[in-house]
């Protein structure tokens, strides 16, 4: 009896222990395996915040990069055909417009000559030693065969195959000379058929020239009346056209026409206020980004007699240098309008803080050299302000 109860014991003992030590090594097992679970989730939380912060470190570097390309701004220069290509300093530009090839009404395309397409060849090659992009811009205001270029340039986009054979001709030349993009210059577009034809062109030829990592840019009417201040209604123009274009030139001058000659009227800084607000109210109602928008200067002085010839403004200079300090000259018994450094630089800034892309002059052959350059007056204006910076073509 008392060896049942020993052995009955001692069973009971056992089976206490066992299932003491299985618990225990089971809940050691538990411990182990949840601390496992747990590194495991934690490596893989880890994971994905590394994941999380490299993804946002390559945003925030995008970001910073697109930042930088958007203030980063162009300064834009057409050049005349029969200009010597050693006047001009690329280095103060982003991109030279070399003006221009002519249209024909069957959509080909002529130069003036073997002389302006070797000036174009030898633009390309300085310019771009300067890392400074050359386009060549189609049309203009007067036309090679004499009179205006519209009827030509409107005959050649209003027909599907003279356009196509237009645009495959300029896709060409840009491909061949090495060039940069192309710049269009119809002046004026003066109906809606001559706006819907305009906008179906820019947008053939830019997708073309994009496909090819080109550009495009397109010289515009300044829109805007210069003695009423209001919307100039016979130019016309389809706004969504933009949308094909990398830059959109304003030529704000030329005002002494409107309302009866007065050269005072050329390009006053008044007028370009109401230009700038004209042209960012557009694009804003459009949600087309502002920073295409590209606010042109003349750099050539109006005479108040129209029978006058204009002058450059090198000759201005060259005749005075403290007129790079003024706005209005008298020479040869004549008083001329123009844009000196102060309202140069006056209207830089106004463009910039509007959303400005940049600015583009008329033209680099009329500018002095030196200390009293118009062009180096805007170049270093951008150089003197942090916020911008001209664009690097590298």
């Amino acid at each position: 009896m008392r060896i049942r109860n020993l052995l009955l014991s001692l069973i009971i003992i056992f089976t206490f222990t066992g299932g003491f030590f299985a618990g225990v090594l089971y809940s050691n097992h538990k411990d182990e395996q949840e601390a496992e679970n747990i590194k495991t989730h934690q490596q893989s939380t880890q994971s994905v915040k590394n994941e999380k912060n490299q993804q946002r470190s390559k945003q925030e570097s995008e970001q910073k990069q697109q930042t930088a390309i958007e203030d980063s701004k162009v300064l834009i220069g057409y050049m005349q055909d029969f200009r010597d290509p050693n006047i001009v300093n690329y280095a103060d530009l982003t991109h030279v417009i070399f003006s221009f090839a002519h249209p024909l009404k069957d959509g080909s395309l002529i130069f003036n000559g073997d002389t302006a397409l070797n000036n174009l060849r030898s633009i390309v090659s300085k310019a771009h030693e300067q890392n400074t992009k050359v386009m060549l811009a189609v049309g203009g205001w007067f036309h090679i065969y004499s009179g205006e270029s519209y009827p030509y340039f409107k005959e050649a986009i209003s027909n599907p195959d003279s356009r196509k054979k237009l645009v495959t001709e300029l896709a060409g030349i840009a491909e061949r000379e090495k060039l940069d993009g192309i710049d269009i210059d119809f002046e004026h577009p003066r109906t809606t058929e001559d706006a819907q034809n305009l906008a179906v062109f820019t947008q053939e030829l830019g997708e073309l020239l994009h496909s090819k990592n080109k550009e495009l840019s397109i010289a515009v009417n300044a829109k805007v009346h210069s003695v009423t201040g209001t919307e100039i209604t016979n130019v016309v123009y389809e706004p969504q056209m933009f949308n094909y274009v990398d830059h959109v030139n304003i030529m704000a001058y030329d005002g002494q026409w409107d309302g009866g000659y007065n050269a005072a009227n050329l390009a006053p800084y008044h007028h370009i206020e109401n230009i700038v607000g004209y042209w960012s109210r557009l694009f804003d109602s459009h949600q087309i980004a502002k920073e295409k928008l590209v606010l042109g200067v003349p750099f050539y002085a109006q005479p108040e007699d129209p029978n006058v010839n204009q002058l450059s403004y090198a000759a201005i200079i060259n005749s005075n240098p403290e007129n790079a300090e003024q706005d209005t000259v008298v020479m040869n018994g004549t008083t001329y309008y123009y844009n000196g450094v102060e309202t140069v630089q006056k209207k830089t800034e106004l463009a910039l803080d509007n959303g400005f892309g940049g600015m583009m002059l008329w033209e680099a052959g009329h500018d002095a050299n030196g200390a009293d350059s118009l062009t180096a007056a805007i170049s270093d204006f951008l150089d003197e302000k942090p916020e911008y910076t001209l664009r690097s073509n590298n």
